[in-house]
């Protein structure tokens, strides 16, 4: 299992609104990891969402398994579909896992 790791001052990406509610100690933690790297709130919960969804394998598969039926014509699918379906994952990942010790 690979490390969560940011980078200090690195926080300019494009963004779409994804209206959620999380606890108040994982925002807590959002908010010390956020001072500790002077990045954005919005950057840090990117990166720790980026890193869930690269760690869940199963995810992996399945999102491959989409690029695969979306190549061909007879299936492709609209890409905001594509994109729900990332979205919809998202409630999905544990946030307390990617901020784990990794194990190994």
């Amino acid at each position: 299992m690979s490390k969560f790791k940011i980078e200090h001052g690195v926080s300019r990406i494009n963004l779409v609104l994804l209206k959620t509610n999380i606890e108040e100690t994982i925002a807590n933690d959002i908010d010390l990891l956020t001072s500790w790297s002077n990045n954005d709130r919005k950057f840090i919960v990117n990166e720790l969402l980026r890193f869930a969804l690269a760690q869940e394998e199963d995810f992996q598969k399945y999102k491959a398994t989409l690029s695969k039926t979306s190549s061909s014509p007879a299936h492709a699918k609209p890409a905001s579909t594509s994109a729900k379906s990332a979205i919809d994952a998202i409630p999905k990942v544990d946030p307390t896992a990617a901020m784990s010790t990794p194990k190994g």
